[in-house]
């Protein structure tokens, strides 16, 4: 299975997903012109890796921003992990977020609420420059 690499823009994010080492990234402002278009091929290849997963998945998730459409397409990424989870692999969220950002924080507990997936939350220090 070949990993799956977008570069980020200034409306998606880059994603980095690699099934042999486990590690999924999500980085970036996710505000595409069409979220489903944009987030169908990430669940798609999850749907495949979930076929043959790595024992460990972590899933690392770092947004700046995303919009309301894009906060259900990553709602259903996540729902994508379940079943391999529940098939007795290792899957964890890193959601980072920068210090003083509430709302990053809490959309990442609202998620971690819904989702039967452990979550880490890991406040990260500004990026200089923004």
């Amino acid at each position: 299975m070949e990993p799956l690499k977008y570069e980020g823009t200034p409306k998606t994010p880059h994603v980095h997903f690699d099934p042999r080492s486990g590690l999924l990234e999500l980085k970036g402002r996710s505000i595409p012109e069409n979220s489903i278009d944009f987030y169908k091929p990430l669940i798609d290849w999850i749907d495949k890796y979930g076929r043959e997963p790595n024992s460990k998945t972590a899933v690392h998730v770092q947004l700046e921003y995303f919009n309301t459409s894009s906060s259900k397409c990553i709602l259903d990424v996540f729902k994508r992990l379940e079943p391999i989870r529940s098939a007795g692999n290792e899957v964890t969220v890193l959601w980072h977020y920068e210090a003083d950002d509430e709302d990053m924080l809490e959309a990442g507990e609202d998620y971690s609420g819904i989702i039967n997936i452990p979550f880490k939350m890991i406040q990260i220090a500004e990026v200089e420059g923004e």
